[in-house]
């Protein structure tokens, strides 16, 4: 795949010479091309080189770090034990003394301070602190998806999720005035999904951006309809967790791939989905991300654990060793050779799991093939309240039969692994969170409430 700058020199177009953003991006792309590949050991190193720089900023200049850490004296070269025995970074501490992690002298070359949110699923917002230079850094790894993904940005994209103003644009995104790319639509998640696929028949694109959970709703009522945008290449996924179904239904019902990207609002692109493979790979470019046992020490491959995150470009409000309340698998090295690191999957929040009388806990699965086997259920979502009552939301053509009830019943005591006191309440549609992301499993138990 070739990116086509637009050139900033009138009369040549080619070969372009571009304007500096572009010129900036095009130099990030050959660097990031080159560090994919590198050996684990200086992958690592150069992290950890990183990692020193905004630490010793940190302590200079964050009042939260400097009280933290105390009299903590860095060596010449950061270590692994120095760094994993630093203490890690609450989201309540984000919250409750934002003013004391951001930075009192941001260096000048990183440009404009910029403001990032995450309402969060929990209901509790953060704000966190950026620069042009960590925006930066995003433009390039949405750059390299595509790279990576070898799409044709000439194409076009549609895209239906929250935080947007329905409308057209000339442009992918903010990068394409420095990279030439095709037109892009977009829609608001709110719209009803009927709507939104009478808008996507009409629009056809090449390539569809939504949450997870939206479009397993228009895939599911394209099936019923017999629709399928005749151009659609590629439907691509970002937000919430993606359901174990998801990529075979898109084979199915469009005859299309999915792509999947882990990301959050506070520090951006995680991990993005390889090439070659439906696992991640973590972007150690840009981020250090650790995934940690119950003991603090790193997962082996077939580990579940925390992830924990720092972002390494930062510097207007240091992130370190940020508990961003996600669980993922690791993976084996990936057959394809990039040595960044690999996330088999992408497991949730603790408040996605199911507490059970007896202590233990655990993420369920819930295939849209086991609901619909027993009824023609369109949405559903299901909340624990404590350790007996489960609530069954269900939006369905008809309230279920006593029989239809019963087969839920049986089913869900079969995925959760308790027969709980199951409740249905009926609804003409369940909307997403206030970050406009879907949650299929909630538990509102305290264990989980205190861990959020």
């Amino acid at each position: 795949m070739t990116l086509h700058p637009y050139s900033m020199i009138e009369g040549i177009s080619w070969p372009a010479i571009p304007p500096p953003r572009s010129a900036g991006l095009l130099a990030m792309q050959y660097q990031l091309g080159q560090s994919q590949w590198l050996p684990t050991a200086e992958l690592e190193r150069q992290q950890l080189d990183q990692a020193a720089k905004l630490l010793r900023h940190a302590l200079a200049t964050a009042p939260h770090y400097r009280e933290k850490y105390g009299t903590l004296a860095l060596p010449d070269k950061l270590d692994w034990n120095t760094w994993r025995n630093l203490p890690l970074l609450e989201r309540s501490e984000i919250q409750d003394c934002p003013e004391q992690i951001k930075s009192t002298r941001v260096p000048p070359s990183h440009g404009n301070i910029r403001l990032y949110g995450s309402s969060g699923s929990t209901g509790r917002p953060i704000k966190v602190l950026g620069t042009d230079m960590t925006h930066f850094f995003w433009l390039s790894l949405t750059l390299r998806d595509h790279v990576w993904q070898q799409r044709e940005l000439t194409k076009k994209l549609a895209v239906i999720r929250s935080k947007i103003t329905s409308g057209t644009s000339a442009g992918w995104g903010e990068w394409s005035d420095s990279i030439i790319s095709g037109p892009s639509s977009a829609l608001n998640i709110r719209t009803g999904v009927d709507a939104q696929l009478d808008w996507l028949m009409a629009e056809n694109p090449e390539y569809l951006l939504t949450h997870p959970t939206n479009l397993h709703a228009l895939l599911r009522r394209a099936a019923e309809r017999g629709v399928h945008p005749a151009n659609l290449r590629e439907t691509r996924t970002f937000g919430e967790m993606l359901p174990v179904d998801l990529r075979e239904l898109a084979r199915q019902v469009w005859g299309v791939k999915l792509t999947d990207m882990y990301s959050a609002e506070e520090v951006g692109y995680i991990a993005l989905q390889c090439p070659e493979t439906e696992h991640y790979h973590v972007q150690s470019e840009n981020l250090l991300v650790e995934i940690l046992n119950g003991r603090g020490e790193p997962c082996q491959p077939g580990e579940t654990g925390e992830v924990v995150v720092t972002t390494l470009h930062n510097f207007a409000m240091p992130l370190i060793r940020y508990r961003i309340l996600d669980h993922a698998e690791v993976g084996e090295p990936c057959r394809c050779g990039r040595t960044l690191p690999v996330l088999r999957r992408i497991v949730g929040r603790q408040r996605n799991m199911v507490s059970l009388p007896n202590g233990r806990s655990h993420w369920p699965s819930f295939p849209s093939t086991d609901w619909l086997a027993i009824a023609p259920i369109r949405q559903f979502q299901i909340i624990q309240h404590d350790m007996q009552t489960i609530e069954i939301k269900i939006v369905c053509p008809l309230p279920l039969t006593a029989q239809e009830e019963a087969g839920i019943r049986t089913l869900l005591a079969e995925k959760l692994g308790y027969p709980f006191d199951f409740r249905f309440s009926y609804h003409n549609r369940i909307e997403p969170g206030p970050n406009g992301k879907f949650e299929d499993f909630i538990s509102l138990t305290p264990d989980s409430r205190s861990r959020n």
